[in-house]
Order: C-alpha cells, then sequence, then structure tokens
C-alpha cells in the first residue's frame, strides 16, 4: 500500500492518524526526535508520557489510542479503494515536507494518479463558501483554463468557489485535487458526494483523517495548510475578511509559494479579504494566463494587454502633434497650429495637408478644422476611413 520502510512503520503511521489530530506540532517533534515506533509504544502505555504536553492532554490521547486499530483501518480503506500514502513512499509530495513538525503524519488518497507528479504542477484555487455569481463563473473560468495549460486544481471540495473550482477543472477534462477536512471515504459536504466521487474517478481526493472520521471546524483551518504547502501557489477569488481561504493564502505565503487574488467590486464584503490581500503581497490576478505567469516556468509570461489601435495612433509623431493642436470647435490659423504644436508654419501646413487627405481635417478660407468624422474618433468612435 506505500513504499515506507516497513510494516510496522506503516501500521504506526496509520495508528498516529487516529490518535493524534492533523497539524499537532507536539506530534510531529515526537515522531521527528524519537521514531514511529517509540511514540506508538508511548502512546499504548508501555513507558513514559512524551514531552510538551500536560497530563490531561496526555489523558486524551491515551484513551484514542485504546481505541485505535490501524489494521482495520486499513481494511476499511481497501474497502473504498483508498491507500495510505507517507513520508518515504515514492508517491509522497515532497513539498509537504516544508511543513516541519506539521507536516501530516500520512496521507490517504482516493484516486488512480500518483499524488506525488500531480503535485508537481499544481495550484490552488479556493474561496468563499457563500459565493456571488461572478466569484463562482471567475473559479470556474480560472481552473478551467490552468487544466487547458497542463496545471493541476487543488481545492476543498466545499461549496461555493470551491466546488466551482473542481467542476471548471473537470469540465475542460483536466486535472484536480479534493484536500478534505475528514474521511476520504466520507465525502463532506453531502451535497457534494456526487462531485467528490467524480474527483476521485477522474483525478484524486486526499485527507489526513482515517476512514469514517468527520470534520470539525478546527480540521477544517488545518486542512488549509495541505492546500497550501501541495501547491506551487494559491488564488483566492472571494474571501471575506474572516474567510478560512485566507487562511489557506497565508499559509502559502509563510512557505514562500506564489499567493494572488482576483479583484472584486470595492463595495462587495466577499472580496474585502483578497483586496487585504492584494494590499500587501499578494498579486492580481484577472485569468489563466496571468496565473501561469507567477507560477509557470520563467518566460511563460501573459499576453500584453493594449487598447483597440485606432487610426491615428498610426500617424507619425508629428502630424499627431499638428492634428492634436487643432481646437474642437472654430478653425484656426496654420501659425496658430504650428505654435500649438511647436513646429515651424512650413511644417504645419505640410502636416495639414497630409490629415487632410487622411479626412481629419478640413480647409475653411484662410483656416483649418477637425472634420466631423475626426471628433468622433477622438470620442471613441470610428475614425476617417
Amino acid at each position: 500500500m506505500t513504499g515506507v520502510a516497513d510494516d510496522d512503520e506503516l501500521l504506526g503511521r496509520v495508528f498516529l492518524t487516529r490518535v493524534v489530530e492533523p497539524g499537532d506540532r507536539a506530534g510531529g517533534r515526537w515522531v521527528r526526535r524519537f521514531g514511529v515506533a517509540e511514540v506508538v509504544r508511548r502512546l499504548r502505555g508501555r513507558g513514559a508520557a512524551l514531552p510538551g504536553v500536560s497530563g490531561q492532554r496526555w489523558a486524551g490521547l491515551r484513551a484514542r489510542a485504546a481505541l485505535a486499530d490501524p489494521g482495520r483501518d486499513l481494511d476499511a480503506a481497501r474497502r473504498a479503494g483508498v491507500r495510505f500514502v507517507a513520508p518515504g513512499d515514492t508517491e509522497w509530495p515532497g513539498r509537504l515536507d516544508d511543513l516541519g513538525d506539521a507536516r501530516p503524519l500520512g496521507l490517504w488518497v482516493r484516486g488512480r494518479p500518483s499524488l506525488r507528479m500531480w503535485a508537481l504542477q499544481s495550484v490552488a484555487v479556493v474561496g468563499a463558501r457563500a459565493c456571488t455569481e461572478y466569484g463562482a463563473h471567475m473559479a470556474a473560468t480560472l481552473a478551467a483554463g490552468l487544466a487547458e495549460h497542463g496545471w493541476v486544481v487543488v481545492s476543498g471540495g466545499a461549496y461555493g468557489i470551491d466546488g466551482a473550482a473542481h467542476r471548471g477543472a473537470l469540465g475542460a477534462g483536466g486535472a484536480t485535487v479534493a484536500v478534505l477536512a475528514c474521511g476520504v471515504d466520507r465525502p463532506y459536504p453531502a451535497g457534494h458526494a456526487q462531485l467528490i466521487a467524480r474527483i476521485a474517478e477522474q483525478g484524486l481526493v486526499v485527507g489526513e483523517l482515517p476512514p469514517g472520521c468527520h470534520p470539525t471546524p478546527t480540521r477544517f483551518v488545518l486542512r488549509n495548510r495541505v492546500i497550501a504547502a501541495l501547491t506551487a501557489g494559491t488564488v483566492v477569488v472571494e474571501a471575506a475578511h474572516r474567510s478560512g481561504s485566507l487562511v489557506t493564502a497565508r499559509a502559502a505565503q509563510r512557505l514562500g509559494r506564489h499567493t494572488m487574488g482576483v479583484p472584486g467590486p470595492a463595495t462587495s464584503g466577499l472580496s474585502a479579504g483578497v483586496h487585504e490581500l492584494l494590499r500587501g503581497e499578494a498579486v492580481l490576478v484577472t485569468d489563466p494566463a496571468e496565473v501561469v505567469e507567477q507560477v509557470g516556468a520563467m518566460g511563460e509570461l501573459a499576453p500584453l494587454r493594449r487598447g483597440p489601435v485606432l487610426p491615428r495612433d498610426l500617424l507619425e509623431p508629428a502630424a499627431r502633434a499638428v492634428l492634436a493642436a487643432l481646437p474642437g470647435g472654430l478653425p484656426a490659423t496654420p501659425c496658430d497650429i504650428a505654435r500649438a504644436a511647436q513646429t515651424t508654419t512650413e511644417d504645419a501646413v505640410a502636416r495639414l495637408y497630409e490629415l487632410r487627405a487622411l479626412g481629419y481635417v478640413e480647409r475653411l478660407g484662410d483656416g483649418w478644422k477637425l472634420t466631423r468624422q475626426a471628433v468622433i474618433s477622438a470620442r471613441g468612435g470610428p475614425g476617417p476611413s
């Protein structure tokens, strides 16, 4: 089921996922200092309490340990088509090691692809559960575009932005990963059971908790660090000031990952958290190409975006200066036009005849004025043909 050193290591880590909560730094320190086998031995009552916890908490961990049965969890996982991936396994994503003592003790994975390979080119797209139509549209569009660029879209499987991101990637025939705050055999929220099943068929469903475990508010928050660590960068589409998706973004910043935000209306409370990120270190993005520019290889730049080229943009600079010198209403003399364009009268007259041939100006007696078409062009309408 994994490539870890031996069966005892495997069973020990499975045991610990049942006893120690996700992200528990004390548990991570114990494993680092004493090794899996010794931590399991002490939790089972054979040895002194491990350091750094109160007597009350140690008693709670011991009570959990008394009920843990790693063999039963592995059997339940096999029946559900779930495998256990641990540090040292060939499928383990090295990016997760950046979490230090908060690194998962192991991950339960549902789906056929290799988690390590998919994590190499992955982006998190997260945001508010109670999102707007604009937010859902942007999440789906970004995810679909990223999938078409060959990127794996990672999110949390929740309602709102998460669901839109997963659906966008799936709809484009791309790859997506759902990181859950519960057992991967127990889809949550229940209303996304069909979506999560589809993700498991076409992509991957991942979680730290063993089969049958339910989510809690704390587990949702701690799950977000895995999303941040697993990916090259995090895009927040919509988020209020207290949104959990901001936890993901800030975790990404601490880990040195790219952090991006999609702007929304200044009056929208659901974009207030994103705008706060953008006032800091996050980068503003509006389409998949801009996301890839941040997380992709050197030289993968988003195309330059400019307004439409107007006919007057194609004029030589000297001609543009003379055209700009003409007043909008009454005719002006060549001398006045030359003075405004900072050129000689002879040059101004030569440019005026060029501009007349192009339909920009007309002569009225001794004066020159803009044609009606040129005035319309200056206001953003079609220019002279």
